[in-house]
């Protein structure tokens, strides 16, 4: 009888990769950033809960290609943070992985030499690093889950998470966001619809049981418990955008109705500004308008933003690539961001504090 293959056809081959314990060994946890994280966490979960007025925000490159350039621009970050603690509370955008639609550069977790090598257990160790270095300065720090299988390795580093518009449709994001540590945000889906990402919210509120692996790299039954900081990000469609007042009522009816707490982000970047980043600037102010005017629903924004602005393609010579200038999306470069930032601080700095304690309570600056 003649032997046929029937496993694995189209695999060329399985390279065993470290356990997340190894991982973690190699670039371990400190104690001045497990405090970063921990009070990242419970600070997100008071705003989520409205015990903390500030409104979160969530700021930094669409994807890290350069640690150096990554520790300078969150440098700058924790500066301006201190500066606009009474109002804003900045958590740095850190995100390695990157969905394509077709194809591309997937980001520093896979392929950390952008050369196709697709060293992902460098790129795993040197996202932990970059990660550590971000929550010793003091700055906590969100991304994105993409790979159910990279948390293992970095979710002790993480302070908020989100799923992306492409994902969160998914049951195994769903599921996987059901035992994060961290709050979590869904995007809506990208036609702009809504209905995918309360579904998701509803989800991901209850527990599951799904495959997964252990520190010790083992397949396992994960079982969690559900997450209940899980909140809805708008980051417009194919439609346009999404953040305008009569939107945001028809997001705030459609959570009611579902039972789901009214807190609501707002991404400056994507459809939002029609995939511009110097519009990204107009989006903040409208929203800083809206809470100006009594909104009480939104609680945080999304801003994409670097070092220089907007993009560049990842040219044959590395040494060619310009200091702190985006790979992927196009971001607004770190002089208008100090400006676009401090403008909504001021605009804000009341407003926030009248929606916390509208009967003219003292208020107590969380920080």
């Amino acid at each position: 009888m003649q032997e046929h293959k029937i496993q694995n056809t189209n695999v060329v081959a399985q390279d065993v990769l470290a356990t997340p314990e190894e991982i973690r060994r190699r670039v371990p946890l400190t104690e001045r950033a497990s405090e970063t994280v921990v009070e990242g966490r419970a600070t997100m979960e008071r705003i989520l809960d409205r015990t903390d007025h500030r409104l979160l925000v969530v700021v930094g490159p669409c994807s890290i290609h350069d640690p150096v350039a990554a520790i300078d621009y969150a440098r700058r970050l924790k500066t301006l943070a201190d500066e606009v603690s009474d109002s804003l509370y900045l958590v740095m955008r850190v995100y390695f992985e990157k969905p394509r639609t077709t194809t591309g550069w997937k980001g520093l977790i896979n392929d950390p030499h952008m050369n196709d090598s697709f060293d992902i257990e460098h790129g795993l160790q040197l996202a932990r690093k970059v990660l550590l270095d971000i929550n010793e300065l003091g700055l906590p720090a969100g991304t994105e889950a993409l790979d159910p299988i990279s948390p293992q390795y970095l979710g002790d580093l993480v302070s908020w998470s989100a799923i992306g518009a492409r994902t969160t449709e998914s049951q195994t994001h769903r599921e996987m966001a059901s035992g994060l540590s961290t709050p979590v945000g869904f995007k809506n889906g990208t036609d702009g619809g809504l209905q995918v990402a309360i579904n998701a919210l509803l989800s991901v509120s209850r527990p599951h049981s799904f495959l997964g692996i252990n520190s010790e790299g083992a397949v396992a039954i994960i079982r969690t418990g559900g997450n209940r900081y899980g909140h809805i990000v708008l980051r417009g469609g194919s439609k346009g955008p999404n953040y305008d007042s009569v939107t945001i009522a028809l997001v705030e009816q459609a959570l009611t109705k579902n039972q789901l707490p009214c807190n609501i982000i707002v991404d400056a970047s994507h459809a939002n500004s029609n995939k511009d980043a110097a519009l990204q600037p107009l989006v903040m102010h409208d929203i800083a308008a809206q809470i100006a005017e009594g909104n009480r629903s939104i609680v945080g924004v999304m801003l994409e933003s670097n070092i220089g602005f907007g993009n560049q393609s990842i040219p044959a010579d590395l040494s060619q690539l310009r200091y702190g200038v985006s790979v992927t999306d196009a971001c607004l470069d770190w002089e208008r961001t100090e400006k676009v930032l401090r403008e909504v601080r001021t605009r804000i700095r009341d407003p926030l504090r009248r929606r916390a304690h509208p009967e003219g309570a003292e208020v107590v600056n969380l920080r």
